[in-house]
């Protein structure tokens, strides 16, 4: 396994394309802006070394019974299941951000399972590709993004309808040793922190979409990629001299970006899919469900510390002993452990899969991500109720820097009189950070829409409902015969 050092080095030898802020970025580990995403990716390394963490943090490997990151792991149990939803909880819990590589562990296993059964239907050697790729991930314990959402142009369009057929990655060459690939993948979280890119179709396809049809597994510094770093709220804050207390998470962070696959060569060997139209909807919601099970722990874990610090923040204030403001931090540990719950139950009511590997309770698994678009809010609205407005009107760091201004500002913006003006500015800056600022892209927004928007799960929900056997539990009880 990679230490966080090695994991740093590594991405040094990456030749990444990249442009932020209309420029291309020369040095991507260095950059001020993306340095505290990748030292969020970092603590997945560095948590894995510690000897009390190595029991959620790492695993044994299937494929070849070697000590592995559990990032890297192809679930063997319910267990399995249940560990990956701690760990993301305790990364949340030290990061307060998004730490990149639940999207690449959610790809492989959803890959792992559908290429064993397209192997099935079809006889093709999908599945033997995949382990002999996700063994070289395992052993060199890489961080891969996992590639699905595309631009999707006209959403009243399927992939061979739109007026652009780019908007869908498509293949635009076959050729003997590999295929041509075209498109781009949008929200991509983590990708300029990535060893790899695990690619995969974004919706169900119909037959008139093969080209669409294709999954695979390529190096992110693959000639013809290239990446357009995605801007959050409060974020060239981290381009000023010296910042610190304005940045309220001055060490972690995420990022996402829009990925550009201009005519990309793929090579047989990384080829996982290539339109069996029949199992794209197989993988999409495996995947999807998968993620949806992650939310339950990377969520609750930011969640913690946005509660930990509204309670700083009343302590703060001098508000702690006012009843509303201890029902309101009950409230939000009642919702932020409710997301926990929802976790924790679709991994425990996890099966095995045709392949081996196991697989979610996918009902429960979208209950808690539709859980998840809400329930982030109320918790981020009750935190700013009682963090109070001085979050987003107070001065800024270079003001408290300023030998005039400073005793002013200590002076008038003091509250408990033993605590330092400059703790309660730090603490109020977290929870803006977490709410508002660069964080929320691993918090309240992506909340809403990452792992699919309210609507896919609510559609996932509807298809598991089981409708007609519960009627027949009514028609049981009532006594009404057919």
């Amino acid at each position: 396994m990679k230490t966080s050092k090695q994991y740093i080095d590594s991405l040094k030898e990456l030749d990444l394309t990249v442009y932020l802020l209309g420029e291309k970025v020369e040095d991507t580990v260095e950059h001020p802006m993306i340095r505290p995403s990748m030292n969020s990716v970092a603590a997945t390394y560095e948590y894995a070394a510690m000897p009390e963490y190595e029991d959620l943090m790492t695993t044994t490997s299937h494929l070849t019974g070697e000590k592995i990151n559990r990032f890297t792991h192809i679930h063997q149990s319910a267990e399995d299941l249940v560990k990956k939803v701690k760990m993301q909880r305790l990364l949340g819990q030290k990061t307060a951000s998004c730490f990149q590589r639940c999207v690449g562990l959610d790809a492989g296993n959803a890959v792992y399972s559908t290429t064993y059964e397209i192997d099935q239907a079809f006889s093709t050697d999908y599945h033997k590709r995949f382990r002999e790729y996700w063994t070289m991930v395992q052993r060199e314990d890489l961080t891969v993004d996992g590639a699905m959402t595309d631009p999707k142009g006209d959403r009243g369009l399927s992939p061979a309808q739109q007026a652009d057929p780019d908007l869908f990655l498509r293949v635009v060459e076959r050729r003997p040793d590999g295929v041509v690939v075209r498109g781009a993948k949008a929200h991509q979280t983590g990708i300029v922190n990535s060893h790899e890119v695990l690619v995969m179709p974004t919706i169900a396809m119909r037959p008139e979409d093969k080209d669409y049809a294709i999954s695979f597994a390529i190096p992110t510094d693959t000639a013809g990629i290239f990446m357009i770093y995605g801007r959050q709220s409060c974020d060239t804050r981290k381009l000023e001299e010296g910042a610190d207390i304005d940045l309220g998470n001055k060490k972690y962070g995420g990022h996402e970006a829009l990925v550009i696959f201009e005519d990309v060569f793929v090579p047989n060997e990384r080829i996982f899919l290539d339109g069996e139209t029949d199992f794209v909807g197989m993988l999409v919601e495996r995947f999807a469900s998968y993620h949806r099970q992650s939310y339950g722990g990377c969520k609750v874990g930011v969640g913690d510390v946005l509660i930990g610090a509204a309670a700083l923040a009343a302590d703060y204030n001098g508000a702690a002993k006012a009843s509303h403001v201890k029902d309101k931090l009950i409230e939000m540990t009642h919702l932020n452990e409710t997301l926990y719950s929802s976790g924790i139950a679709c991994s425990s009511e996890g099966h095995a899969t045709a392949s081996g590997n196991y697989y979610v309770d996918a009902m429960l698994a979208n209950v808690c991500k539709q859980n998840v678009t809400r329930f982030p809010y109320e918790i981020t609205r009750l935190a700013e109720d009682i963090a109070g407005g001085l979050m987003v009107t107070m001065p800024g760091e270079q003001d408290l820097k300023n030998d005039y201004l400073r005793p002013y500002i200590e002076k008038y913006l003091k509250g408990v009189a033993e605590v330092p003006t400059v703790d309660r500015l730090r603490v109020l800056r977290l929870i803006e950070n977490i709410t508002l600022g660069t964080a929320a892209v691993g918090y309240r927004t992506e909340s809403m829409h990452g792992a699919g928007s309210p609507q896919a799960q609510r559609i996932m929900i509807a298809r598991q409902a089981n409708l007609n056997h519960k009627k027949q539990l009514a028609k049981d009880i009532a006594g009404i015969k057919e």
